[in-house]
């Protein structure tokens, strides 16, 4: 789980757990029954954890848990590989026989972990975590193989039993506001969702200029009431399989490289930046949870580049060498969307 927002369980006084990657966007109070769920949102870019699936899926079937009193997790599950194998075929990724049997320290916990691959997908990949009477976590996301230079399709939630925070996206390999043609390839014929769903699902709140590295255009940060009908809307914004069929293979090498590099890239911001890696730790031990972290979660972090975070973000180095853990926490924030109808970015006139 990368450097994403973290949600501190108050009435438990136990760690906190962190969905997306990023940088800080919010405080958020939300009261429940008598007791006070803190979810301090810090690091948010949306670039996706892992996400998660349950481990009969293997077998064909579907596990999990709920999402809260709105929607079974194994409904989302059932049709997002119902859509995939639709186009492509799944083959089990490696990574899933060594993770798909997590066991954590705590019984009131359940994991499950999926991984697959495809003829256009490196890795799509899926992790839950349900801690009984509490919280649930839904993340997923899904890499192209670096012949194409598809945007990384994530899906993140976290669910109460009041609420559900939200964050879908397709994180683009490219910085949209560097790369012009990146944006106009990808995002210029779906910007309408945008507008379909500013209605649907608002602006979940402050984030910061950081969290915007990995962000697109079209991202989806929201936060609603745990309703069927609200989680169902989700599913509509299921695009990148269309994105998908529509790729054509890239042949060049050196554009190919480009491509792995940038995967490397993300993967790699997104495995230094998890803040969920303490309470990973807390619930599998401090190996596993690396294992997790750098194998399944961001497989592909160790294999696809040799460059380390401080070569792709020296901003970050301490005087000791070291990475300034404390830099995620400095930015601009936007409390409403920073790009305009077009998908161009208009933050720098509205960041406060």
């Amino acid at each position: 789980m990368t450097g994403g927002m973290r949600w501190c369980s108050g009435w438990q006084e136990e760690s906190c757990f962190a969905i997306g990657a990023g940088t800080d966007v919010a405080n958020l109070f939300i009261s429940i029954k008598r007791t006070q769920l803190l979810l301090a949102t810090e690091e948010w870019l949306l670039a996706g954890l892992a996400c998660s699936w349950g481990e009969s899926m293997s077998s064909g079937g579907v596990g999990g848990g709920s999402l809260g009193a709105g929607l079974p997790y194994h409904k989302f599950v059932s049709f997002a590989l119902e859509e995939t194998r639709l186009r492509t075929t799944l083959t089990p990724h490696p990574s899933q026989e060594k993770f798909k049997s997590i066991k954590p320290n705590d019984d009131n916990t359940v994991f499950n972990a999926l991984s697959f691959s495809a003829p256009k997908i490196r890795l799509l990949r899926s992790l839950t975590i349900e801690k009984k009477n509490s919280y649930q976590v839904l993340d997923f996301a899904a890499f192209s193989e670096p012949e194409y230079d598809l945007p990384i399709f994530c899906a993140n939630v976290f669910t109460t039993h009041a609420q559900s925070i939200v964050v879908l996206d397709l994180n683009p390999l490219y910085d949209t506001t560097v790369h012009k043609d990146y944006k106009d390839k990808y995002y210029r014929s779906i910007m309408p969702l945008v507008h379909k769903y500013n209605e649907l699902l608002p602006w979940g709140g402050k984030i910061t200029s950081e969290s915007l590295k990995f962000f697109s255009p079209i991202v989806i940060w929201t936060i609603f009431e745990s309703t069927e009908h609200n989680h169902h809307v989700l599913h509509s914004a299921f695009v990148w399989l269309e994105l998908m069929d529509q790729a054509i293979k890239e042949n060049n090498k050196a554009t190919i490289a480009r491509n792995q590099e940038e995967q490397h890239k993300y993967l790699t911001w997104r495995a230094e930046k998890d803040p969920g890696y303490p309470l990973l730790k807390k619930l599998i031990g401090e190996s596993r949870a690396e294992d997790l972290v750098m194998e399944f979660l961001f497989e592909g972090v160790n294999t696809l580049g040799t460059k380390s975070f401080l070569d792709y973000f020296p901003e970050y180095a301490r005087d000791d060498g070291s990475v300034n853990k404390k830099r995620s926490m400095i930015g601009k924030s936007f409390e409403t969307r920073p790009w305009d109808a077009n998908g161009e970015f208009i933050g720098d006139a509205e960041a406060q």
